[in-house]
């Protein structure tokens, strides 16, 4: 089983030190959460974690551009993967969201993991004029633009959300074919997505007994479409699951989890070390 530690609930001050303290430990990656903005009126927001829908942190939390704060990490560290949990793609144009993970890729030497989602904030599209009931398909066409980019010396592209031609993008990432490329979601359309278009999926929070029905739906659209499951990335995000459960959750085909080894910033480098010790991380 690989760790990945989720960085987003501690304080972005100790990001750079837990990451090189789980770098030195041995966790396979560390994830990083991203919005582009917030706005005051996020009432119509359709947080997927909520029963109420309720957005799930307030306007004034602090943002920062992921891949730069991971290039950032990246400098400070040798082995462990740098991911996005999630990036939400379809925001930007395909040729600079695909600009800033190469960069993150080719930095790192092929460190980056692309956390792709959809979003469920509404007023985030609106506040950078882009229409939220189409942010699906808008992902969709974006993650096909990239990977052309990232693989192919010149690219014409003509969709219905992006149209260009002539399209020299270099360096190449380092990773081979491309950065993997992970989808999250929970809903049908995500596990399609991530199976038709990307290297893997990633959860929301989950129990074992939760995460279950979920793994078995994607392992479903995974046989539909002919692929792998153990060539696809399986992430669930489990981050109260006990030693005793990390066997289970192999045994449904995870390939990995993204645990919260740390609930205090202050102390997070010693429950990091806590952790790695009580689930032979190391």
């Amino acid at each position: 089983m690989r760790f990945g530690v989720n960085l987003g609930l501690l304080h972005p001050a100790v990001w750079s030190d837990v990451a090189v303290a789980a770098d030195e430990l041995g966790f396979e990656s560390v994830w990083i959460p991203e919005h582009l903005v917030f706005t005051t009126d996020m009432a119509d927001s359709a947080y997927p974690g909520a029963a109420d829908g309720a957005p799930p942190v307030p306007p004034d939390t602090p943002l920062f551009d992921a891949p730069t704060f991971l290039a950032a990490i990246a400098a400070r560290t040798h082995r462990i993967k740098l991911g996005t949990y999630v990036y939400l793609f379809g925001l930007r144009h395909p040729i600079i969201a695909a600009r800033a993970f190469g960069t993150l890729d080719w930095i790192s030497g092929g460190r980056a993991l692309v956390g792709v989602g959809a979003g469920w904030l509404a007023a985030e599209w609106r506040a950078v004029e882009l229409e939220f009931g189409s942010r699906g398909k808008r992902l969709d066409e974006a993650i096909e633009v990239a990977k052309r980019l990232w693989t192919e010396p010149v690219v014409d592209h003509h969709g219905r959300f992006y149209s260009f031609d002539n399209v020299v993008f270099a360096p190449k990432p380092v990773a081979q074919p491309h950065p993997p490329l992970l989808a999250g979601g929970e809903g049908a359309a995500s596990l399609r997505r991530a199976v038709r278009l990307c290297d893997g999926w990633i959860s929301m929070p989950h129990t074992l007994e939760s995460a279950t029905p979920q793994i078995e739906a994607l392992h479903e659209q995974l046989e539909l479409a002919g692929r792998d499951p153990a060539e696809f990335q399986t992430t669930v995000s489990a981050f109260g699951a006990p030693p005793a459960e990390i066997e289970r959750f192999a045994a449904l085909g995870v390939h990995r989890l993204i645990v919260r080894p740390a609930v205090r910033s202050r102390d997070a480098v010693r429950q990091l070390t806590e952790f790695a010790d009580r689930y032979g991380v190391r």
